[in-house]
C-alpha cells in the first residue's frame, strides 16, 4: 500500500465548505422570520461553490475532472460485480456526485426566484410572476426532502465502507492521500495556480449575478414622499 495524492485542496475547500452551507441552509430555513435572509445569502454562496465546481470539473486535477469519474452503465456494471479497480469517486459515487450537484443547483436556481408571503423575496425574485414564483417556491420545498435522502445515502455510504470495507472516506477528504495497491496508479496532477483563478473567478461573477447584479436599482423615492405600505 503506497500513498497518493488524490483530492486536490481547493477541492476539498469545497467540499467542506459545502457540507458547512447546506447545514447552515436547512437551519436558517427551518428557523424561518428574520433567519430567512441569512437563508438567502447561504444560497448565494452555495450558487458560487457549485460553478466553481462545474468549471473546476473541467480544467481541475484529475480526480477532480468529470471526465475521470463519470462512466456509463458498462462501468457501473463492472464495479457491481467487483471488476472496477481505481482512484477516486467509483462508479456509484459519481453517480451520487452528479444527483447532489444537480439537486442543490436546482435548490439555489428555485430559491432565488422564490418568495415565503411574509417578507423574503430571492435575490432575482423580480424577474418572475408572483403566481410563478409561488409555484417554484412549493418545488423548493418538496425538493429539499431530495436532499435530504441523498444526504442521507451518502452519509450511509459512508458508514459502509467505514464498517464493512474498513476504508474510511473522511479522512481522504481532510488529508487528500489515498493508499492503493496499484503500482500504476499515479496521483492527481493539473489544475494549476491559472485554472483555479478561472475558477474561483467563475464562482464569484455567478454568487454576485445570483445576489441581483445585474438587476437594476430600484428606483429611489422622491424627497419627502412616503413609502405606499
Amino acid at each position: 500500500m503506497r500513498p497518493l495524492l488524490v483530492w486536490d485542496w481547493p477541492l476539498r475547500l469545497f467540499h467542506w465548505g459545502l457540507v458547512l452551507l447546506v447545514c447552515l441552509s436547512a437551519i436558517t430555513g427551518n428557523v424561518g422570520g428574520n433567519a430567512m435572509d441569512w437563508h438567502g445569502r447561504i444560497g448565494v454562496a452555495i450558487a458560487g461553490l457549485l460553478a466553481f465546481r462545474l468549471v473546476w470539473g473541467f480544467i481541475g486535477p484529475t480526480y477532480a475532472r468529470f471526465a475521470n469519474f463519470v462512466r456509463g452503465p458498462r462501468t457501473i456494471r463492472a464495479y457491481l460485480r467487483g471488476q472496477w479497480r481505481g482512484l477516486g469517486h467509483n462508479p456509484i459515487g459519481a453517480l451520487s456526485v452528479l444527483g447532489m450537484l444537480g439537486v442543490l443547483g436546482f435548490q439555489v436556481v428555485s430559491g432565488l426566484v422564490s418568495n415565503d408571503d411574509i417578507a423574503f423575496n430571492g435575490p432575482l425574485y423580480a424577474l418572475v410572476s408572483k403566481d410563478l414564483s409561488d409555484y417554484i417556491a412549493g418545488l423548493h420545498r418538496l425538493s429539499v426532502w431530495v436532499v435530504a435522502l441523498l444526504v442521507a445515502a451518502h452519509l450511509g455510504a459512508i458508514v459502509f465502507y467505514t464498517r464493512v470495507k474498513k476504508e474510511s472516506l473522511i479522512v481522504p477528504m481532510i488529508t487528500g492521500i489515498k493508499k492503493t495497491e496499484d503500482a500504476d496508479a499515479r496521483p492527481t496532477r493539473g489544475g494549476g495556480a491559472v485554472a483555479l483563478f478561472i475558477a474561483v473567478l467563475f464562482g464569484c461573477v455567478t454568487s454576485w449575478i445570483a445576489a441581483g447584479g445585474l438587476l437594476a436599482p430600484p428606483a429611489a423615492l422622491p424627497a419627502g414622499s412616503t413609502p405606499n405600505w
